[in-house]
């Protein structure tokens, strides 16, 4: 059995006990909820996992079912996260959901990946770029993906079911399904079942 096999056997043997915390989560305010994710961010261990899952269950708009969220990943405005089934955060990662990310099932992120849903403007001359404001575009990932280290995925991107981003890519288009990418700024290097 693989170890992917191994953590969704755990995870439906302890469903209940987890939707139990998470529901006892929710009776506490919402920011309240969303200080505690931040507290518990660097907790170790299988305690963490259960914390950080429940907490995400009662704060997301969204948390499916076998989800890992490793210690010391930063979600900024994880009230506006959608994440599907068997996703995976790996350490280091910054998710900044402030204009919205959706994360679908079956995802691995690896571990310092950055994922921004937001940009700055910079058009006007004659406003200082960091007081022309930040524009908010929703990032979309699709299921089947898998994210490779320290990848950088850029507002308004949508990345296509079965994707592969590799290691140190930047993500500043859509993608097509199936396809592996890499660079800076990515390109399209192959299909995922070409020879």
């Amino acid at each position: 059995m693989t170890q992917n096999g191994r953590g969704r056997d755990k995870f439906k043997r302890y469903r209940r006990v987890l939707l139990l915390f998470s529901s006892f989560y929710k009776i506490l305010p919402i920011r309240f909820r969303i200080k505690l994710l931040e507290i518990h961010r660097n907790t170790n261990g299988l305690i963490g996992l259960v914390i950080r899952y429940s907490l995400l269950k009662s704060v997301a708009q969204k948390c499916g079912d076998n989800v890992m969220i490793q210690p010391g990943v930063y979600l900024l405005s994880p009230d506006k996260l959608q994440i599907g089934n068997n996703v995976s955060i790996h350490p280091m990662c910054y998710i900044d959901s402030t204009g919205e990310i959706a994360i679908g099932n079956d995802v691995s992120i690896a571990h310092g990946t950055t994922i921004m849903s937001t940009t700055h403007n910079y058009g006007d001359r004659t406003i200082p770029i960091k007081d022309q404001g930040i524009n908010h575009a929703r990032v979309t990932i699709e299921d089947n993906v898998w994210i490779g280290a320290k990848v950088v995925v850029l507002s308004g991107v949508k990345i296509a079911s079965g994707c592969i981003l590799g290691a140190g890519t930047v993500i500043t288009k859509d993608t097509n399904n199936d396809f592996i990418y890499g660079g800076v700024p990515s390109k399209q290097i192959k299909g995922r079942f070409e020879g």
